[in-house]
């Protein structure tokens, strides 16, 4: 799976790294190559997460038994 990844710079010199299809889903680094590198692994933790929302029983469904 590819994503489309946006690359700036910050008032502090950090290359940030955003991932604008998945809300929320950045990381930096001091270089460009650190940057990708880390949010590949950010896009990754964020896909995880995803999925174990919807692999999860809904809350009422816990709280409701008799």
């Amino acid at each position: 799976m590819m994503f489309h990844v946006v690359l700036s710079k910050d008032e502090e010199g950090w290359i940030v790294a955003e991932c604008p299809a998945l809300p929320g889903c950045l990381s930096q680094g001091k270089t460009e190559q650190e940057a990708l590198t880390n949010v590949k692994e950010a896009i990754t933790a964020w896909l995880w997460a995803e999925e174990q929302k919807l692999a999860a029983p809904p809350e009422d469904a816990l709280c409701n038994r008799a």
